[in-house]
């Protein structure tokens, strides 16, 4: 009898195999750290063009709308994909399972808090707070 599968004898038992889940991970990983190249180039452009310049001129700029929404994407595609990777270091090295629990859980609180702090700013720019 000629086996097809590569799982385990013990894996094929116990029904033990893919969680489904990583492709979509790994697609979402590949597509922010795409995103991220476009979108630090223009934030690179952005903070070079307001070198040297006057704090209202910076203001200005930064409220415009269309760079208030550039840079909101920024922060999205960068918080998303930090959280991404920084949860796979934690699955591949941190070896006991309630504290993995407890460093996804602290990973997701970080990317929200600097994500909701970097968009409460940005926003304050926008509206002119």
């Amino acid at each position: 009898m000629t086996q097809s599968s590569m799982r385990t004898p013990l894996g094929r038992v116990r029904g033990l195999g893919s969680a489904k889940s990583g492709t979509g991970h790994f697609w979402l990983q590949r597509m922010t750290a795409v995103s991220n190249l476009v979108l630090t180039i223009i934030f690179i452009g952005i903070v070079i063009s307001l070198s040297g310049r006057p704090y209202p001129a910076a203001m200005a700029l930064l409220g415009h709308p269309l760079v208030s929404i550039l840079m909101l994407l920024f922060i999205l595609s960068a918080c998303v994909h930090m959280r991404i990777g920084m949860q796979t270091i934690l699955e591949d090295y941190v070896h006991h399972e309630g504290f993995k629990v407890l460093t996804a859980m602290a990973n997701t609180f970080f990317a929200i808090a600097v994500g909701a702090a970097s968009v409460y700013a940005v926003l304050k720019l926008s509206f002119g707070g």
